[in-house]
């Protein structure tokens, strides 16, 4: 799933989370957390409704 990432250890992650944290502050996580959230499911059911488009074009054929 991460493969583009590299070899990255628990230290460099925590590094990482932590340069967010400082970066966009605690109080605007959650509010991040939610976009990302919404931008998943609907990246998700447009993934779905595309299949179910193909697959209803191909029954058509």
């Amino acid at each position: 799933m991460f493969g583009f990432i590299g070899n990255l250890g628990p230290w460099e992650l925590i590094l990482v989370l932590a340069i967010v944290l400082i970066i966009i502050g605690p109080g605007k996580l959650p509010q991040i957390g939610e976009s990302m959230g919404k931008a998943i499911q609907n990246f998700r059911s447009a993934k779905i409704e595309e299949y179910d488009d193909l697959e209803e074009k191909s029954q058509k054929d």
